[in-house]
């Protein structure tokens, strides 16, 4: 990248004007509109001013008000319902507190890096994703339009997960909460229990039959579930609303909803505490199990937690960075939004092991008792001796230690016969070893716990209250993705794609709110995004250290930030992460093959899941799912490489200035030396939109950076010299 240098006068012919000055003192009288402007050749870091050919209006790029709604913004995307619950369930089924081993290694190898290049990409550049990678190189643009429809596929099914929130939250107001009991059916003759909550439990009933009315396969779609396409297309009007003017009002809502999740969280932390078995839980969950440590199937699934968690490859990452002061330092973001993400996940991970150990405490109470009852029979029956019960055992008022204490000595003695008795053992960690995540903390085994609470639907308000404003805050960087970049590359009105694009993902996602709506949220969860996403990192990667070049890129480092990025980004960016990545997509892609594809089906009769596998047409739509994500990058390459479309309009132009008027002639890269200007090599000179747009200030106007592809606007060369030598520069 050029340093703080001018370009020098030359001798040029009479239709050249010779400096800056001299061209604004020769315009056209007529030229009002230009007349009223200057060209920009001072160094001004913060100005971002996009004046089109042929245009007087000046398109300001919007900017973040203060630093800490970026920071917010940022952490909202990245600290998602993931962070509820997947990270707690990973963290209890791979070693406990030993799993926060690898995946802060993996957090140190592969996620700072990876976050912080794109922040900085996004920032250096000042565009979406699609102009980012275009800009790097136009055979790679297709790594901007993946990222996009992979956005656009998650957008669709997580904005259902919101709706399902929105439901529960609005059944929250009221005592007792509807999941707390079974329902009573009434028919001629008695009143009975509802068979299948009777078979499962009320908050299992209640999720499968009073919210989802779920079918019993992915092929019975059952028509829509009216109650769920409500609250989606609530959840779609609350994005729109949101994002309609881009940052300027996404981004004051940040200040709610990426705070108040910390706040719902730390109020249910010292609620937790207080209640019985909640450090059970606790000491449960951060027990370590260093044998399992070394398992790969750990360290694999840290890494994808760690990729996920940050939303590296969706482009919302690149979107809010893209509206950074080119001075902002990225690196500090980078290191303390992972980190929050970090801390946020244990802390989610101590508020839900201290519920969890409340309710296991609970469900051990109620095992005790109905056992307790056991025994009292069988010693009525004579099945059981008096003589083996010790004496300060009292049935009516048993603890679960001095049951566990009848229980081995019955096992003992009643050695043969003692699985004919049908006792249970009821260890507390029997329960907490019940591995739950996703849908099924989230909807089941949490409300259950919240219903034994004191005030329990407040609690029920603030939590589904927390999950809306999770899922918004990373609906937010999602939906940012594919406007940002589009808005950019095809300058259409950020207003106008944004209700378009709302109304669009809700009409598609009314596949997500028919009765066998949740089977295709599993389906799109699985097979959308994780193969896709890892490509597309992994080609960002190699853009930036192969294609640009990571001793150019480390220099831009330099220039925007006011020091030298430490080498151990050097070598992570160049050997490291790309190898770790690799193997990552290689045991994903094992992993996929080795599972067989399929879902969990409810079935109403015995009120248990099932596993389904995918019909032919199921799989068809995994498959396309996958291939229409990463279809972009081969058919941009190939257009780019056979040169399929024009790129005349679009390539970088050269600038002559006769009689004051500014001229756009395009130019042939090849050997060109106006490449020099943005620090690039002539074969690395890409972004043909960029090319379209002559910077400069208009008079009275806030000093504002505008060159998008380096510190200096592309008007700084004169046509008509194509032969300047390197020195000159």
């Amino acid at each position: 990248m050029p340093k703080n240098s001018k370009v020098p006068k030359r001798e040029l012919d009479d239709e050249v004007i010779e400096s800056v000055k001299d061209l604004l003192s020769n315009e056209d009288s007529s030229d009002d509109p230009f007349k009223k402007s200057e060209l920009m050749v001072d160094d001004q870091e913060e100005k971002d001013v996009d004046v089109e050919e042929g245009s007087d209006v000046e398109d300001e790029r919007p900017a973040w008000n203060s630093k800490l709604q970026y920071i917010l913004a940022q952490v909202g995307f990245s600290v998602g319902l993931g962070n509820v619950w997947r990270f707690p369930y990973l963290c209890q089924k791979n070693g406990g507190g030993a799993y926060l081993v690898p995946y802060l290694i993996l957090l140190l190898v592969i996620g700072i890096p990876l976050f912080f290049l794109e922040l900085a990409v996004g920032q250096r550049i000042r565009r979406g994703s699609i102009g980012v990678w275009n800009y790097i190189s136009p055979k790679l643009g297709g790594i901007g339009f993946a990222s996009c429809v992979v956005c656009f596929f998650v957008a669709l099914y997580y904005n259902v997960i919101i709706g399902w929130s929105l439901f529960y939250f609005s059944q929250s107001f009221q005592h007792p909460l509807p999941w707390d009991q079974c329902p009573l059916v009434k028919n001629t003759s008695h009143t009975f229990v509802e068979p299948e909550c009777e078979k499962s439990s009320a908050t299992t009933y209640y999720w499968y039959r009073e919210a989802l009315n779920i079918s019993s396969s992915l092929s019975e779609s059952g028509g829509l579930n009216w109650k769920m396409t409500i609250c989606l297309l609530a959840a779609w009007v609350m994005i729109c609303l949101a994002m309609i003017k881009g940052i300027q009002s996404s981004g004051k809502i940040m200040y709610f909803s990426s705070l108040f999740p910390y706040v719902v969280l730390l109020c249910f932390l010292i609620r937790g505490l207080l209640l019985n078995g909640s450090v059970d839980g606790i000491r449960h969950m951060f027990t370590p199990k260093l044998e399992i440590m070394l398992e790969p199937k750990v360290w694999r699934e840290a890494a994808t937690q760690v990729f996920f968690a940050l939303g590296l490859g969706f482009g919302g990452v690149i979107a809010f960075s893209s509206y950074n002061k080119r001075d902002n330092n990225c690196h500090f973001d980078a290191v303390l939004v992972s980190f929050i993400n970090f801390f946020t996940s244990v802390l989610a991970t101590l508020v839900v092991f201290a519920v969890l150990g409340f309710k296991a405490n609970i469900i051990n109470e109620k095992c005790v008792i109905q056992n307790s009852e056991k025994i009292l029979k069988l010693l009525k029956m004579g099945n059981l001796s008096q003589d083996m019960i010790p004496h300060h055992i009292n049935f009516s008022s048993i603890t679960a230690e001095d049951y566990n204490l009848v229980y081995d000595i019955i096992q003992k003695v009643k050695e043969e016969e003692f699985d004919s008795l049908g006792l249970k053992s009821c260890q507390i960690e029997d329960e907490l070893n019940k591995a739950v995540q996703g849908t099924g903390l989230a909807f089941i085994a949490f409300t259950e716990a919240m219903t034994h609470f004191p005030a329990s639907p407040f609690w029920s308000v603030m939590f589904f209250l927390m999950l809306v404003n999770l899922g918004l805050g990373s609906m937010f960087g999602t939906i940012e993705g594919i406007i940002t970049p589009i808005v950019d590359t095809f300058k259409v009105r950020k207003e106008i794609l944004t209700v378009v694009s709302c109304l669009v993902a809700f009409f598609i996602g009314l596949i997500f709110v028919q009765r066998s709506g949740n089977y295709f949220v599993t389906m799109f969860d699985d097979y959308s995004a994780t193969l896709p996403l890892l490509i597309v990192v992994i080609l960002e990667n190699i853009a930036v250290t192969r294609i640009y070049g990571i001793n150019k890129f480390m220099e831009d480092l330099k220039d925007m930030l006011g020091f030298s990025p430490s080498q151990y980004y050097y070598y992570m960016w160049k050997y490291v992460s790309p190898l770790v990545l690799l193997c990552l997509l290689v045991a994903s892609v094992v992993q996929m093959g080795l599972s067989p594809p399929g879902y969990n089906a409810w079935i109403e009769d015995t009120a248990m899941e099932e596993f389904h596998t995918y019909p032919t047409w199921g799989m068809i739509v995994c498959i396309s799912l996958m291939v229409l994500a990463i279809l972009p990058v081969p058919i941009v390459f190939m257009v780019r490489r056979c040169n399929l479309i024009d790129d005349s309009s679009g390539s970088l132009a050269s600038v002559s200035y006769k009689r004051g008027r500014i001229i756009k002639e395009p130019v042939n890269l090849e050997g060109d030396n106006t490449s020099l200007i943005h620090g690039k090599s002539p074969s690395e000179v890409t972004s043909p939109n960029f090319g379209k747009n002559i910077y400069r200030k208009q008079t009275g106007s806030p000093t504002l950076d505008t060159a998008p592809n380096g510190r200096y606007g592309i008007g700084y060369l004169m046509a008509d010299m194509p032969d300047m030598p390197e020195s000159d520069l």
